[in-house]
């Protein structure tokens, strides 16, 4: 007994079967979580290390190169780049699609803990950590209150801060800007020098004096004790009484003799501002297995409470970035497309079956494939982001299509006069080799997709799994509920008109039969003319594959989506101060807001957060600027944008950028980044000069700049080793000496309660204010004599580079460059085109990286997966049909598909990106459809004995319905996915529009020319074999000659 036979024979097992499931299928639902993308962990580690006062040369030097050293063993490495900048090492390290990332990053921790001892004195101990998406903050908050800077700062240290890392889910909580508490020892430098000390002596005496030491044990009769010095500074009048030595008239040297302590604050960093007002930036990421959703409603409401309760002392915060909102908006956005979806295609199932009951009993198989797919989604542990919830838009209209082909055959036996049962039974075993090959081929198409690596598979497995799996309960559906349904509901439908529904069923009948008559002199005028048609078609092909070539279309990674949010970053030149930098960014923040469309702007002053590693400069400001909700403004988020950077660049000694918030929630760096890369760093800066030359002349790059920016104001100490040594001092003393007078010591703590405090011990700010009193500076010798700096060094001023690269141990310098009014991928082919006619120095080499290396590796997989999906359909249909010759018919129907693909993307200026490649990838399956319904039909015919052209009229007027139906409902299901202007529909346009315009296409071309390809095939199989019969014929025997009319005969009969 088939499935359908029970069906028919047993609708309450089935009933209770698919209840079941979707009882499951509600369940699983709920349980699921919200997320803007797919989970994944990029493949790279990073190393940062932090070497206080030191220059981009020496971190370079003592860190960087060490560490890449280090690290170059590692196994699974594909590239190792690193940036040193001032007093900071970053170094990156990237691993193959392959790699396990937490193996590595045990790895990658041990190897830098053997080299650590290596690194230079004042170098701390290297951080490593995996980069992974969930380290953004999934909320920005500006929090103030009633109190004292300082006060605030330790309130939301020692209060707010505990109460949200309390909630479930929430991760790692970082404060930006504030004032943070420290203890300030501010060196007399003449003092110091009165009392015969040197400044390294007074550092190891603080040091000695603030020591908890555990000494050990006792025992007495009452019992065993544990025994510790307490020796920890815990009041100000305990340092300041702090005895640093003797004075040569034996008195006792205090260190308030020597230097003012005072209870301050650390020297800033950076500040916040929300709206021109002071805040406290309170930075919340997410652990890594929560859901941003979830996690951040809870962190609201708990804000909600703590201002409630904290209300005395006017404790408020307000949502800087909020990057839950987008994702739910956007999840909205396509559950709204998926409704919308849903009721077109149940239209389009009206407008053909003139029923109410016909068309529900074909809907009924999108509830139950797509509330059944819910459990593969809970169960492979995915959740509801962009890719599934596109996904299950997208299928609305592949859904129906086996019921439609099943239910359409059905109620062709149903007209022949079959009673109802046995008209479900014969019509489903009828068609349901064409709906079993029509369903495969669809699991033949994303199934590579879903194998694929890299970027490009961490995006789209999830979206094949969830297509994959939903296609195959529709193929389940129409196996049984729908002969289920049709055997006891089905019914035929006598047109009357006596009301309004039954007249336009009736014209529309009229019509399509007109339609119908229109396309069979078509079809048989074609056949006549099989020359024309074919060059035809061919000429459309090849015009359709120029469109790109000739820039109707261009390319990029991933369409820009208007998130009505941006970061604009200020940078001032090298060496300006940060209260300097400070005054300009509140100069420019007062700009800004009072714009229109700008709802609120969040500056971050002395921080960048470009791409996902942010960097500290004094002079670089970054503001966050949030637009008034897209339907409220006329202007685009670029446009405002631009305006924006024209206000800002008027304003002198401003470097502006406007970068668009990306897909994964942080400020872009530039579409367009290029490596230059040599052994020899002044021949990299040599080639990186003439690049920038060729990009500026590129029609639409804009704010292009090399990585090797302006040298800084820098101060160097030139010692004179020979002097030195005469001196009786050590280059480690001098060194340890400078850093401490100049950027402090803060390695010992000031307890106070439970809470720990950093002392800085440094010259005070008046002797650090002049390279004079640098050059005064006192250094105590073996001897106890005092020596003058200027006495065996000299002081230049000079500038040095802000930032250092290196790839894969090379020297290395990145230009990045914005794209405006062009695609990215479309402006890299002519940079492409220019650097060939440039002569670069030898041995440097020159590279895309960024959003065009991605765009090229991601387009070569989904090449791939477009070669794997036409060769595995092929092999599908060839073990189906039993036949090499058919399944070559059928993918003649895929490049009819790309001329309407291309000239829709043409049309509508959307761009070939990883989204509109996987719609083209996408038809292979869905247009194959036609063309399968098309041949099966024509092989049934043939087999009842029908001749070719026969076979192929019938076949032409039978699948004719079928075919408008199920193409019809796939473009009206993914009409309101291209027409959508909601969150995230720049993404998704592009792919909706390539499948509307191949099925487009498709339909009309499809029903003319894979019937004439049929029409060949069969001539050639008839036409060949004679042609070598005859070819042969004199090497036969001359009783094989003989036999040959015998044979003829034969056949003929």
């Amino acid at each position: 007994m088939t499935v359908t036979e029970l069906s028919i024979k047993r609708p309450s097992l089935i009933i209770i079967i698919f209840s079941a499931l979707i009882v499951l299928g509600l369940f699983s639902y709920h349980q699921l979580q919200y997320e803007l993308l797919p989970k994944f962990n990029a493949p790279i580690l990073t190393v940062m290390t932090v070497y206080p006062g030191a220059s981009p040369n020496e971190v370079e030097t003592g860190v960087s190169k060490p560490i890449e050293d280090a690290l170059s063993g590692m196994d699974k490495v594909s590239a190792i780049r690193s940036t040193s900048s001032e007093g900071v090492s970053f170094v990156i390290v990237e691993l193959v699609q392959s790699a396990k990332v937490d193996i590595a990053l045990q790895d990658a921790v041990r190897k830098i803990s053997e080299v650590t001892p290596r690194l230079p004195s004042g170098a701390k101990a290297p951080s490593v950590s995996k980069i992974a998406l969930d380290e953004i903050p999934i909320l920005r908050l500006g929090a103030t209150a009633n109190l004292s800077t300082r006060e605030f700062y330790q309130f939301v240290t020692d209060q707010v801060k505990p109460q949200i890392s309390k909630i479930p889910g929430v991760g790692q909580i970082t404060l930006s800007g504030g004032e943070e508490r420290e203890i300030k020892i501010n060196l007399d430098r003449d003092r110091i020098k009165s009392y015969g000390l040197s400044i390294l002596q007074v550092t190891q005496s603080i040091k000695n004096s603030n020591l908890d030491f555990p000494t050990g044990k006792i025992e007495d009769k009452d019992g065993q004790f544990i025994v510790r010095v307490a020796g920890k500074l815990t009041t100000i009048e305990m340092i300041r009484g702090l005895a640093i030595g003797q004075s040569k008239q034996g008195g006792i040297i205090y260190l308030s003799d020597i230097a003012e302590v005072e209870d301050g604050i650390k020297d800033p960093v950076s500040f916040s501002r929300l709206n021109l007002k002071p805040t406290l930036a309170v930075n919340i990421q997410k652990q890594s297995d929560a859901n941003a959703v979830e996690v951040a409603g809870l962190v609201k409401e708990k804000l909600k409470e703590l201002e409630t309760v904290n209300a005395n002392i006017g404790l408020k915060f307000e949502i800087a970035q909020d990057g839950s909102l987008f994702t739910i908006d956007a999840a909205d956005a396509v559950k709204f497309d998926l409704a919308v979806a849903v009721f077109l295609v149940a239209m389009v199932m009206l407008l053909f079956l003139h029923s109410l009951r016909n068309s529900v009993i074909v809907l009924v198989a999108v509830p139950v494939s797509l509330i059944t797919t819910f459990i593969a989604i809970w169960m492979f542990d995915f959740t509801l982001n962009l890719m599934t919830l596109l996904a299950l838009s997208l299928v609305v209209g592949i859904l129906v299509d086996d019921s439609i082909v099943v239910l359409e055959n059905i109620y062709h036996y149903l007209e022949k006069g079959v009673n109802k049962r046995d008209a479900a039974l014969i019509g489903r075993n009828e068609i349901g080799f064409a709906a079993l090959a029509i369903t495969l081929v669809d699991v033949a198409v994303f199934l590579p997709l879903g194998m694929t690596s890299g970027i490009i598979g961490n995006i789209m497995r999830q979206f094949a799994i969830v297509v994959v799996v939903s296609t195959l309960m529709s193929l389940v559906v129409s196996f049984t509920i729908t002969p289920m349904l049709a055997s006891r509901f089905g019914k035929l439908e006598r047109l009357k008109d006596t009301n309004i529904f039954g007249r336009f069923a009736l014209w529309f009948e009229k019509r399509f039969h007109a339609f119908t008559e229109h396309y069979m002199k078509l079809l048989k005028w074609s056949m006549g003319n099989r020359g024309k048609v074919s060059l035809a078609a061919v000429l459309m092909f090849v015009a359709s594959l120029a469109l790109a070539p000739l820039g109707f279309i261009g390319s990029e990674f991933i369409a820009v989506a208007d998130r009505g949010e941006f970061a604009v970053t200020v940078e001032l030149p090298p060496g300006s101060t940060l209260d300097n930098t400070n005054k300009i960014s509140h100069e420019i923040e007062s700009i800004i807001v009072q714009i229109p469309e700008v709802q609120r702007i969040f500056a971050n002053i002395g921080v960048s957060n470009e791409g996902l590693l942010g960097s500290n400069s004094n002079n670089v400001t970054e503001i966050n600027v949030t637009l008034i909700p897209r339907s409220e403004r006329s202007r685009s988020t670029d446009d405002v944008g631009n305006a924006i950077k024209e206000m800002v660049s008027a304003i002198p000694g401003t470097k502006v950028r406007v970068n668009p918030i990306g897909i994964f929630g942080t400020a872009n760096q530039t579409p367009i980044q290029m490596l230059v890369s040599g052994a020899e760093i002044d021949s990299v800066n040599k080639a990186a000069s003439m690049l920038q030359k060729i990009v500026n002349k590129i029609p639409g790059t804009a704010d292009v700049r090399l990585s090797s920016e302006e040298g800084k104001p820098e101060t160097r100490v030139v010692i004179d080793r020979e002097k030195l040594s005469k001196l009786g001092l050590s280059l480690a003393e001098v060194g340890a000496t400078l850093r401490v007078a100049l950027s402090g010591d803060d390695d010992s703590k000031f307890r106070d309660g439970n809470n720990e405090y950093s002392i800085r011990i440094q010259l005070d700010k008046f002797d650090r204010l002049s390279t004079e009193n640098l050059a005064g500076m006192i250094f105590t010798n073996r001897l106890g004599q005092d020596i003058e700096l200027q006495q065996f060094a000299t002081i230049q001023r000079t500038s040095g580079p802000t930032k250092l690269q290196r790839e894969d141990r090379n020297a290395s310098v990145t230009l990045f460059s914005q794209a405006f009014g062009r695609p990215s991928g479309t402006i890299s082919q002519d940079i492409e085109k220019e650097m060939k006619k440039a002569s670069f120095p030898a041995g440097v080499n020159v590279a895309f990286s960024g959003d065009v290396k991605n765009q090229k590796e991601s387009f070569a997989s989904l090449g791939l997966a477009l070669f794997a999906a036409v060769l595995f359909t092929y092999m599908i249909m060839v073990a189906l049909y039993n036949s090499f010759v058919y399944p070559f018919i059928v993918l003649f129907s895929v490049p009819l598909a790309m001329i309407g693909a291309m000239l829709a993307l043409a049309l509508t200026m959307h761009s070939l990106s990883i989204f509109s490649i996987l719609g083209i990838i996408m038809l292979v399956g869905l247009v194959g459809k036609n063309a399968i319904l098309l041949v099966d039909r024509a092989n049934q015919k043939m087999t009842e004995g029908a001749g070719v052209v026969e076979a192929l009229l019938d076949a032409g007027r039978m699948r004719l319905r079928p075919i408008m139906m199920t193409t019809l409902t796939m473009i009206f299901g993914m009409l309101p996915i291209a027409l959508s202007s909601s969150s995230g529909s720049e993404w998704k346009a592009g792919l909706a529009w390539a499948l509307i315009g191949g099925l487009t296409s498709s339909l009309f071309l499809t029903l003319i020319v894979v019937p004439l390809v049929y029409l060949k095939v069969e001539e050639l199989r008839v036409s060949v074999p004679e042609f070598f019969r005859k070819k042969f014929r004199r090497f036969s025997s001359p009783e094989e000659n003989a036999l040959e009319p015998v044979l003829e005969k034969v056949k003929a009969d």
